[in-house]
């Protein structure tokens, strides 16, 4: 059916108007970015009161990091927002970086943030024949792992089951690595190789109680060739807790946890050098500084309702 010359410009008229109106809509909505000056390996909370897609962080032009916008409901009498939730990557330098806020036509706010000085510690850990050739497995199995992995925690599920603070997974407040820690690893044949630790080392003895760090999904509850007896957890869009080097495994996947649940027991499965538990977080794929979300909340709703809805 043909459109009639008049119909067509009122409707053409009527799409560009409707563009600029959410264009605009867009461009003036209120945000809020928590924390203001952040630390590499720390994540930064954004809150934005109109429909938003995608939080990308950029330095000196390149993108280094992106995350998903996911709806936090309206509740009790509270207006809901659009959430999303970045990490300031631990390899990063202090400086300006800007995060360009992004709903699904491509329209975008662009917000500078200054990131803090930060120290890492270094380490060089020995290891043994039997270490060395758990650390040096390139077989297909532990390809397969390392697969399943990545497919997992580059996933954006859309349910939220945990926006608060996270517990410690152990009561013990003993650590024998720290989060970003610069490792060289020297093997036995006399080679060695370096990484960045993705996060904190608990020093507890076998069969110490290990516990979930928050309400989620079990995703992974396997042993692994490197990590040994796993699991990962999954509390929010592209938020994720990890449990490595268990004695043993105390849930199944696809089961639902609550804050403070037993998930396992600590030991030295996989490459650990003794026994420990180390406890990671991810978002969207982003090692992230546990202690950050084990002194504030994941979302914030009462701070970020107050600075965009007031």
């Amino acid at each position: 059916m043909k459109i009639k010359p008049k119909l067509r410009f009122f409707f053409l008229c009527a799409c560009f108007f409707l563009t600029v109106n959410s264009w605009a809509q867009f461009a003036f909505a209120k945000y809020s970015v928590m924390p203001e000056n952040p630390r590499p390996g720390e994540p930064i909370t954004i809150g934005v009161a109109a429909p938003a897609q995608t939080a990308i962080l950029y330095r000196n032009g390149r993108e280094i990091s992106r995350s998903k916008f996911f709806i936090i409901p309206a509740s009790e009498g509270k207006p809901g927002f659009h959430a999303a939730v970045i990490t300031i990557p631990s390899t990063v330098a202090a400086g300006v970086v800007i995060i360009k806020l992004e709903n699904e036509y491509g329209e975008y706010i662009e917000v500078p943030l200054t990131v803090a000085s930060r120290q890492f510690d270094s380490e060089i850990i020995y290891l043994d024949p039997v270490l060395t050739d758990i650390r040096t497995d390139s077989s297909p199995q532990r390809n397969t792992e390392s697969d399943r992995l990545w497919s997992v925690l580059t996933t954006n599920g859309n349910r939220i089951y945990h926006t608060g603070v996270f517990s410690p997974p152990v009561t013990s407040t003993r650590r024998t690595s720290f989060f970003g820690d610069r490792r060289v690893f020297q093997y036995s044949n006399g080679t060695s190789d370096t990484s960045i630790h993705a996060g904190v080392d608990y020093g507890v003895p076998t069969g110490t109680r290990v516990v979930s760090c928050g309400a989620g999904r079990v995703v992974i509850a396997a042993s692994r060739i490197v990590t040994g007896n796993s699991v990962v957890i999954e509390h929010a869009p592209g938020i994720y807790s990890l449990y490595y080097h268990l004695d043993s495994i105390e849930v199944q996947e696809g089961e639902i946890v609550e804050t403070g649940q037993l998930i396992g027991l600590s030991g030295a499965t996989g490459l650990a050098t003794g026994p420990h538990l180390h406890w990671e977080i991810r978002v969207s794929n982003e090692n992230t500084d546990p202690d950050s979300f084990a002194s504030r909340p994941i979302i914030d709703k009462d701070a970020i309702i107050s600075r965009i809805f007031n």
